[in-house]
């Protein structure tokens, strides 16, 4: 005992005292860590003010969480409730996620949030409540309820929070009884209001003038009561498709002030005419699976700054789109009539028109000037529509020199059409009924990247001498579903992905791909072959080779590879 107290004694400095911390003695070594910060077991601290508890099939709230605690994660657990005592003394807390538990509306007391006078951002999405809490702090910036079984929130649950910016409430059961006049009073920074999948009936009133994305997609609304969006000056994005609104259920002053609005859905209703009062910062306009069924140049006089309008599955019929109707819509980019039951391509289209999306219609002829209007397209889709060789006249295309794609898929044509731009990066001509492939309506392709002339009615014999001589960039070739009975030649050079699938080949000889020595992926599934039906030295002179696929053939084709071939994923099977 004398000897450790002249030790002590020896030792520079003063005497320790018990209880000091160990962190005052760094000489001696390991006990100069200091100790552990208190974390609930099996949760995760990654620093002082950070508790991570989630997903760890939670069932009660956890003890032992710091009352330094400003960020608390319990998502992804089995809580039922949360203990006020609990909560109450973590009064520092500014982030709250409870995110997938099983919390109810009685598990979650009023006065849970009383003391959480710090709190920024609170998510109970995807839990049990069936109403909101009535009070939330004032301080809120984020709150998320969605995805639970709300019925009803309350004039303080967002109301008077001045920092609030982003409230969600979709997948609730609210309907326009369980959302009051004054839900939102006083809480004029909200940008983002979600409401979307719930049971209103009309545009709520009384909505923050602050918002700029406004949510309201599958619910039961049929009409917006005059002067409801009279405030949203500052509203950019606009959501109301899936509901049940028709032309009275609007009127010219609708959206007539919102002078901010850059989209609006109104997909999936019953309009029969386009709204009228549209703003002219509107970019995007979305009436896609209504019931319209003629558009009038007038409705669209002051929506001028339009660059994308989408009209596909309406009902506008041969009479439906008369000329000029879109000639306020200078500045048009895309224009989309999928499904319409045109029979022409509509005469008069705005001037800078670079995408036309017509497929699904009744579309027969393509006259010399049907396309004379818009010069500047570059996307060009009349795939599914009735279009014949014999009624698409040879210069149909001529002025589309900006023209990169094409899609043609699905019509009627035996041949291919003359008098395709040379700019062309792709063009589609699979579902047709072609029969013979030849050398000039090709010419002067030599951009083209993408080729398709699936299920058609080609054989190796019906496409002439030189047919691919100009595709000098063809990377993809797609010649499935034909009447092959061997690889055709002199296939392009470019080529690296060739399908030939569905066809009648029996064999594949060793000249078969002399011509494209970059292929990497070649597709002979479901032909005629047979054990040996390729020769090893087919593949000879393929460095990037990487997949032949043969599945689906009589027989298990053996594939040989040349050992310089690297060895990528390839199929074969019976």
């Amino acid at each position: 005992m004398w000897l450790s107290l002249l030790l002590l004694l020896l030792l520079p400095g003063p005497l320790p005292v018990a209880g000091m911390e160990a962190a005052a003695f760094p000489h001696l070594g390991e006990s100069s860590q200091p100790p552990p910060r208190a974390c609930p077991p099996r949760c995760s601290c990654p620093r002082v003010d950070t508790v991570d508890c989630d997903g760890l099939d939670l069932r009660v709230f956890p003890d032992n969480i710091t009352r330094a605690a400003q960020h608390l994660s319990l998502q992804n657990n089995q809580l039922q409730e949360l203990p006020y005592n609990e909560l109450s003394r973590l009064s520092g807390l500014r982030t709250l996620n409870l995110h997938n538990n099983l919390i109810s509306s009685e598990g979650l007391p009023d006065e849970a949030f009383e003391s959480l006078t710090q709190l920024q951002h609170i998510y109970v999405a995807h839990n049990k409540l069936s109403v909101a809490p009535q009070f939330l702090p004032r301080s809120l910036r984020v709150a998320d309820l969605a995805a639970n079984q709300v019925i009803e929130i309350f004039p303080l649950t967002f109301g008077e929070k001045p920092a609030l910016r982003s409230v969600y409430l979709h997948n609730n059961q609210l309907s326009n009884a369980g959302l009051p006049p004054d839900a939102f009073r006083g809480s004029e920074a909200i940008a983002t209001l979600s409401l979307s999948n719930n049971r209103l009936s009309y545009l709520p009133p009384s909505l923050p003038p602050s918002l700029e994305r406004l949510h309201l997609q599958n619910n039961l609304i049929s009409k917006v009561p005059r002067g409801a969006l009279s405030r949203q000056t500052q509203l950019r994005e606009l959501y109301l498709q899936h509901n049940q609104l028709t032309d009275s259920g609007l009127d010219a002053t609708t959206f007539s002030k919102l002078h901010s609005l850059e989209y609006l859905d109104l997909s999936h209703n019953q309009l029969t005419t386009v709204p009228a009062g549209l703003p002219r910062t509107l970019a995007i306009l979305h009436l896609g699976r209504n019931r319209i069924q003629q558009v009038e140049a007038a409705r669209l006089h002051g929506a001028r700054g339009l660059r994308y309008l989408l009209l596909q599955h309406n009902q506008l019929g041969s009479s439906g789109l008369p000329a000029g109707a879109l000639r306020p819509l200078r500045g048009l980019h895309t224009l989309h009539l999928y499904g319409n039951g045109l029979d022409r391509v509509p005469p008069a289209l705005p001037r800078r028109l670079r995408a036309l999306v017509l497929p699904h219609n009744h579309v027969a002829a393509l006259g010399a000037r049907d396309l004379a209007a818009t010069p500047g397209l570059t996307e060009l889709n009349l795939a599914y529509n009735r279009l014949a060789s014999a009624r698409v006249h040879h210069r149909a295309f001529r002025r589309l020199r900006a023209l990169r794609s094409l899609d043609l898929a699905g019509n009627q044509l035996t041949r291919l059409p003359m008098g395709l731009p040379t700019g062309l990066r792709t063009l589609q001509l699979q579902r047709n009924q072609l029969r013979m492939l030849e050398p000039e309506p090709l010419a002067g392709l030599d951009q083209l990247r993408e080729l398709s002339l699936a299920h058609n009615r080609l054989r190796v014999g019906d496409i002439g001498p030189g047919t691919w001589h100009e595709l000098q960039a063809l990377q993809m070739l797609d010649l499935s579903h034909n009447e092959l009975s061997f690889v055709p030649p002199d296939l392009p050079e470019a080529l690296e992905e060739l399908h030939l699938e569905g066809n009648r080949i029996g064999h594949v000889g060793p000249e078969a791909f002399l011509s494209t020595p970059r292929l990497r992926a070649l597709f002979l599934r479901a032909n005629r072959l047979h054990m040996t039906s390729i020769t090893a030295e087919a593949f000879l002179g393929l460095p990037n080779l990487r997949v032949v696929d043969t599945a689906g053939n009589p027989e298990q084709v053996l594939i040989r590879l040349p050992p310089t071939t690297p060895r990528g994923p390839r199929a074969g099977g019976p």
